[in-house]
């Protein structure tokens, strides 16, 4: 059977393209993000926007330190193998979001740094 998150790509190592979405927003959105707003990371290292959105740079960060290990294979006991949310550090705002796989990719290491 097809895996949909598989690519037929020719290469020696695997990872996943992620999708960060604002899964919710429980205090009051200060960014100007809504629920739904998300950022895709493609080919290790891709960050791309729906055209016309933004994503808040203090929310990226608090998810950035994360995704090269969402990325990768993780062991099935392993807490970040689990667990697919993330929230902002923003206090009033509360926005959380949710990592999700969407596409595994065939990549050459020689090509990333």
């Amino acid at each position: 059977m097809d895996d949909p998150l598989s690519d037929e790509i020719s290469g020696d190592m695997e990872i996943y393209d992620l999708r960060v979405t604002v899964d919710r927003i429980e205090g009051r959105s200060v960014c100007g993000m809504r629920t739904g707003d998300h950022f895709d990371l493609t080919e290790s290292a891709h960050l791309s926007l729906p055209d016309g959105k933004h994503f808040c740079v203090y929310a990226l960060a608090s998810v950035l330190p994360f995704l090269a290990a969402k990325q990768r294979d993780l062991a099935a006991g392993d807490w970040l193998a689990q667990d697919s949310l993330f929230a902002c550090p923003d206090p009033e705002e509360r926005l959380i979001m949710r990592v999700s796989r969407t596409r595994r990719r065939r990549m050459n290491s020689a090509d990333l740094t």
